[in-house]
């Protein structure tokens, strides 16, 4: 078997590692299964608070396991069950995830590697990260579920030159674009991610969770208002009280 996912926690924050690096952190079936369990069984945790997806070995994830794919791909059925099921899984479970979710990115974001990215809220890459999905070199298009993903995040004019012209863009270019929210040089990056979630666990737990749920509702196209009838259930619960009395007495709120 090729490759792992693994989970690691330290407190109230967990790691998410690709890890298959003799080939850039490619995507495995096998990983793409690990990764929808790994995100369901965060999803089920209430001791965390923030999760962050990183590559092993200085590579984010450079795309598919190619090596795999003679094995299915050559038949219809087959490569509906790979898309729909193992990689829509794996993609489906980091979407559905209410915990804040960060990407480290460096080296290789390909394919496989920008679909994993579109899932994080927020991305952080190294100077010298490069992006793509320059699959067209391979005979195949980007599945329908996964091209819309990208298309959201990356925005539709960036999908179409990664998928019709198999452009591989700069960090930079993709922060210019809006896909990034921040490009360091590439020793900072890990430290950088860390100071992030670290400030995010100390920050309200359930007001994150809300937040990602409303935005998820939102930018699935349900009307504001089927939001707007649970959205203020939370009004006596012990989190909003101890935010609004921590302001009120000058001092840090306890999350």
């Amino acid at each position: 078997m090729s490759g792992h996912v693994h989970l690691a926690i330290d407190h109230a924050l967990a790691r998410v590692t690709l890890s298959n690096p003799a080939k850039f952190n490619a995507m495995s079936r096998a990983m793409w299964r690990e990764l929808k369990a790994v995100f369901t069984e965060l999803q089920g945790r209430t001791d965390l608070r923030c999760v962050t997806v990183a590559g092993k070995g200085g590579h984010f994830c450079a795309g598919g396991d190619i090596a795999e794919y003679p094995g299915f791909r050559f038949d219809a059925e087959h490569l509906r069950d790979f898309h729909e099921n193992d990689v829509w899984g794996g993609l489906s479970a980091m979407l559905a995830c209410d915990l804040p979710v960060l990407a480290q990115i460096e080296g290789n974001c390909m394919g496989a590697g920008v679909e994993i990215a579109s899932c994080c809220d927020i991305r952080v890459a190294a100077a010298g990260s490069r992006f793509g999905a320059p699959i067209a070199r391979l005979g195949f298009p980007m599945a329908p579920r996964e091209a819309q993903l990208v298309a959201r995040e990356a925005g539709l004019a960036t999908a179409r030159e990664m998928l019709l012209e198999a452009a591989v863009l700069e960090a930079g270019e993709m922060k210019t674009r809006g896909f990034l929210h921040a490009v360091l040089p590439d020793a900072e990056v890990a430290a950088d991610v860390l100071a992030r979630a670290q400030r995010i666990a100390r920050l309200a737990p359930q007001a994150a969770r809300l937040n990602k749920q409303t935005l998820r509702a939102l930018g699935a196209g349900q009307p504001v208002e089927t939001v707007v009838a649970s959205a203020y259930d939370y009004a006596d619960q012990a989190e909003h009280r101890e935010g609004i009395d921590a302001f009120l007495t000058k001092r840090q709120p306890t999350f």
